[in-house]
């Protein structure tokens, strides 16, 4: 068992972050299996945008969004795992953020809010779970798997 309790506000948090990590897995899931037909629905430049992302950024969105939710899940059930799953996350984050931003024409097609503000939000709560577990692993809230 874990020496400390955890306090109101992890509960809170942790709470969030799965229903922040399941829009996640629900944004990736729908982009990944959008039909013909849907894709013909959105404006030309953001199908031509999604047509062109390569296989191994849709990889790591994969792992990203995954692992955020795997981490989330383990969070509540107070084991230390949820850390290396929230770093795994993190540096996916990263590399699709990045991808996004320097090596597409992203930003252009969404504008400043979905094609800048979003994803910097994406990386800064990503940034903040990391740091909130490793914090919480620290003061004893979560455990080791045994």
């Amino acid at each position: 068992m874990s020496a400390t309790r955890p306090p109101r506000s992890f509960w809170i948090i942790t709470s969030l972050a799965i229903f922040w990590n399941l829009m996640g897995f629900i944004a990736f899931t729908s982009q990944s299996f959008m039909s013909s037909a849907m894709l013909a629905e959105l404006p030309p430049d953001q199908a031509e945008l999604i047509r062109q992302t390569p296989q191994w950024l849709k990889g790591v969105f994969a792992v990203a969004t995954i692992t955020g939710l795997l981490g989330s899940f383990l969070l509540v059930l107070l084991r230390s795992a949820a850390t290396t799953l929230f770093l795994i996350s993190l540096v996916g984050v990263l590399i699709q953020m990045g991808y996004s931003l320097f090596a597409t024409n992203a930003l252009q097609v969404y504008g400043i809010l979905q094609g800048l503000l979003l994803p910097l939000f994406v990386v800064i709560i990503a940034v903040y779970l990391y740091i909130f577990s490793r914090r919480c692993a620290a003061k004893g809230y979560l455990r080791r798997s045994s």
